[in-house]
């Protein structure tokens, strides 16, 4: 592929294509604009331009529209006046190859991952943990770590809180951050999780992200669809832990690429305020991190949201490719917003940027670009190509249909549950009580936890460490957004 291939994205106010070198895809980007400008149709534009040029997508379906990616396309009205105003416009209705997911397992393959991987920082960031209780969730991860003792699901956790709630000794120097209140804290939180669903999220088959990166047979780009209609407005904490997760495994595990002359993986997230809302000073930082250096890996993040003013500053500065429709300005705050937006652009002479900002019909937007040098080019004013897909959702019958043809069938949809903490901790309980009724002699406190603590010579506990090696290949508690210090591991899921 030559390194200066371009993706197309409209026509400018001449009639000409604008559009962006593929290589600097990985510069990241935004799209933004009020309800009904026509962000879900840009969106699609863009995920097919990397489908085609045999990129992986990966996006959230928010408002369960996107999914007519899958479909070939059927213009008409406006969008066929559209697509004639564009003469270089190569436009075939197509439909794209598309894989559909859902936590729930409802409307995709159901999408997991475990509460090792996530880590104690996400997984506190989820369940909105003070101080103390993010404290207690730390001393919990390490002492899993140290036993050996695998959390899969909330069931894994639970046990281990509530074992570590009777045998505080275990803690070691640690037992001062774990007290009763903050294990019974934690608790609660977890049950509240489970009323809202998210206990779906954790579990296995986990999520292998390969299967995210594998072209379709005909070389395109697969194109991942998470449903989130629901999701989104159950358990929005959910949704946005979700994809911080993925976005730090992909950062852990993907190698260092370089300049490459495309990106492996384009990321979408849609509703991208939400990921940043109410997100602790040290999880948001390490984000910002992730999102600077992700680029090298190959990774592409694109935040879909009504206003820039939903990201964080440091987030807007390592943006490259800005699509802005149209927002309104009625108060003198949206007014102040409006500035800052315009002021976002590389100023183009040809027009004034904030009163256009207003002026925009339905397909129009304001776009900034990237050079092929990498600078910003001039902000120009673009009428969106409309989609070779579907513009509008699938039936059910065929999402339906999608689902059982998708590569990936079969896979991830049947759950299994292998041997975790909570099968080692309840086995140790019920041989506990067993030795009690056989009239055995009941060892002291100390006697059980220097039981526990020398199982790590066991058999049991020597299997469970090989669990951990051979099948789960990384530490319990890692990552840049998993760790206990914040640093990377060395171990990697084999």
């Amino acid at each position: 592929m030559a390194l200066n291939q371009q993706f197309v994205l409209g026509a400018g106010g001449g009639g000409e294509a604008v559009s962006q070198s593929l290589r600097l895809a990985n510069r990241h980007g935004l799209i933004a604009g009020a309800t009904g400008t026509g962000k879900t149709v840009t969106l699609q534009r863009l995920i097919e331009n990397f489908s085609d040029a045999g990129v992986a997508v990966f996006a959230a379906d928010v408002k369960g529209d996107l999914c007519g990616l899958g479909a070939a396309g059927a213009p008409q009205g406006k969008v066929a006046e559209r697509i004639a105003s564009m003469p270089w416009l190569a436009h075939s209705p197509t439909a794209y190859p598309v894989c559909l997911w859902d936590v729930h397992g409802q409307s995709g393959h159901p999408l997991r991952t475990t509460l090792s991987e996530m880590g104690p920082l996400l997984l506190g960031a989820l369940l909105e943990l003070t101080d103390s209780q993010q404290a207690a969730l730390y001393a919990a991860f390490k002492v899993a770590d140290r036993e050996g003792l695998l959390l899969l699901d909330l069931k894994d956790l639970k046990a281990l809180l509530t074992h570590l709630k009777e045998q505080p000794q275990v803690l070691g120097a640690d037992s001062a951050l774990f007290t009763n209140a903050s294990a019974q804290a934690l608790l609660r939180r977890l049950a509240s999780l489970e009323q809202q669903g998210g206990e779906a999220l954790f579990g296995e088959p986990a999520l292998q992200l390969e299967d995210l990166l594998q072209p379709d047979r005909d070389g395109r780009g697969r194109i991942h669809l998470l449903d989130a209609s629901r999701l989104v407005h159950e358990a929005p904490k959910v949704y946005a832990t979700f994809l911080l997760w993925l976005l730090a495994e992909l950062f852990e595990q993907l190698p260092e690429r370089g300049d490459a002359d495309k990106p492996v993986l384009a990321l979408f997230f849609d509703e991208a305020h939400l990921l940043f809302a109410d997100t602790p000073k040290a999880l948001q930082a390490r984000l910002e991190q992730v999102v600077r250096l992700i680029r090298s890996k190959g990774v592409g993040v694109y935040f879909v949201t009504q206003s820039p003013g939903d990201l964080p500053d440091d987030i807007l500065a390592q943006l490259g490719l800005r699509i802005q429709h149209g927002l309104r300005a009625f108060t003198t705050r949206e007014q102040k917003a409006l500035r800052a937006v315009a002021d976002g652009f590389r100023a183009n002479p040809a027009f004034d940027c904030l009163a256009v900002l207003t002026e925009l019909g339905i397909g129009e937007a304001l776009v900034g670009t990237l050079e092929d040098k990498g600078t910003p080019a001039m902000v120009q004013r673009v009428a969106i190509a409309p989609p070779q897909s579907r513009i509008g959702p699938l039936s059910d019958a065929e999402r339906a249909g999608l689902i059982r043809q998708s590569p990936l069938a079969g896979r991830y949809d049947k759950p299994f549950d292998r041997e975790s903490a909570y099968e080692i901790l309840t086995a140790r309980a019920t041989q506990a009580s067993e030795q009690v009724q056989a009239g055995k002699q009941a060892p002291s406190t100390a006697s059980v936890a220097g039981e526990y603590l020398g199982g790590l010579a066991s058999q049991a506990v020597k299997s469970a460490m090989r669990q951990v090696a051979n099948q789960l290949g990384r530490q319990l508690v890692r990552g840049i957004l998993g760790s206990l210090l914040g640093g990377k591991s060395a171990s990697r899921r084999r």
